[in-house]
């Protein structure tokens, strides 16, 4: 019977081990599901970069919220993502993650583009099966809040680069407006645009910049 070689990349122990129990005792018709685990961004990158010399993942399943313990700055499940599709191509990515925000979602979208993505509070047995049926046919799996979440804002084209994510960062981490213009390598106008760009996409026109900071956290950008 035809293996589909699962690796999921998920800091909550047990959480990860519930997708492994459940996984690998469905019974898929023609396949049969192994699900490898790493518990930490570090542990997930290290696996990540092995598999072209082993068995590469047919899938793998990120959760957003990855921070390394051996940097300053965030690093999620999306820089994992984008690693993977470098290393491993022909790997699927879904994530799996507590972000059910239609901005956080769109921007993941745009930059990764993701064969699915699961909102947590919506997994269970029955969407897990189905997620890794649909995904090992070639095709797109998302659950239902979002879905619905990306397509609320497929009309609006502003998402978050990464000049604003390191923008977001400075100023979570106290950082004066003025010197963050030179660590990015950009002018003051240039960053005090921004700024006044992702209070109004992220509703605090009017607040201050720990306003825009507590609403970036919120949604997934810190």
């Amino acid at each position: 019977m035809r293996v589909v070689r699962i690796l999921t990349v998920e800091d909550h122990n047990m959480t990860a081990i519930g997708y492994k129990y459940i996984l690998e005792a469905e019974h898929f018709g023609d396949f049969r599901a192994t699900v490898d685990i790493a518990t930490s961004y570090e542990l997930g990158k290290q696996k990540i970069k092995l598999a072209p010399r082993e068995l590469k993942y047919d899938i793998l399943l990120l959760d957003i919220q990855l921070f390394s313990a051996r940097s300053k700055e965030t690093e999620t499940g999306e820089d994992l993502a984008v690693l993977a599709r470098k290393v491993i191509p022909a790997t699927k990515i879904v994530f799996m993650t507590s972000f059910n925000d239609s901005i956080k979602i769109k921007n993941v979208f745009k930059s990764i583009e993701p064969e699915g993505y699961m909102v947590k509070s919506e997994i269970d047995q029955k969407s897990l099966r189905t997620m890794v049926e649909t995904v090992t046919n070639n095709k797109s799996y998302y659950s239902s809040v979002a879905f619905t979440s990306l397509f609320k804002k497929l009309i609006n084209d502003f998402t978050v680069d990464k000049l604003d994510e390191k923008i977001l960062y400075f100023l979570s981490i106290g950082t004066r407006t003025k010197d963050i213009a030179p660590l990015v390598s950009t002018a003051i106008t240039t960053i005090e645009t921004r700024k006044r760009q992702l209070k109004v996409l992220f509703g605090v026109e009017n607040g201050n910049d720990i306003a825009l900071i507590e609403a970036a956290r919120d949604r997934g950008f810190l």
